[in-house]
């Protein structure tokens, strides 16, 4: 059985899909960008302030499910540019300071909006 979550404090969804769906004790969201969650629009063209927004939408699907990054076991990170792979995981690593995720990150031609980095995350309860 599925659970279809949605985070108040999230960016509404630019088309038919979900913030995330919980199936048992795992939680697989929907890839979030740098959207700011009041405006709906990118919070600014760095590669730091998305990355910074990205994260904190994560983080409020997460708690939609009672969860925290503790509970992520895997993430997917797209960059339109591995250029900003090292400044990502700067900002990632304040996320998972210790046990962190398995991870993949891949370079994309382009993402939705014009962003610079999505990142989607599987979480366990």
């Amino acid at each position: 059985m599925k659970t279809v979550i949605t985070a108040a404090n999230a960016p509404a969804a630019l088309g038919p899909y979900s913030h995330a769906v919980a199936a048992g004790d795992l939680l697989y969201t929907s890839g979030q960008i740098g959207l700011d969650p009041v405006t709906g629009k990118l919070v600014g063209d760095s590669i730091e302030a998305q990355t910074e927004q990205v994260l904190r939408n994560l983080e409020q699907v997460l708690s939609a499910n009672g969860m925290t990054f503790a509970n992520v076991v895997k993430t997917t990170v797209f960059l339109t540019d591995l250029a900003d792979f090292a400044t990502v995981n700067g900002i990632y690593a304040t996320r998972f300071p210790a046990d962190p995720p398995a991870r993949s990150c891949v370079q994309v031609a382009a993402l939705p909006a014009g962003a610079r980095i999505e990142i989607e995350l599987v979480a366990a309860k």
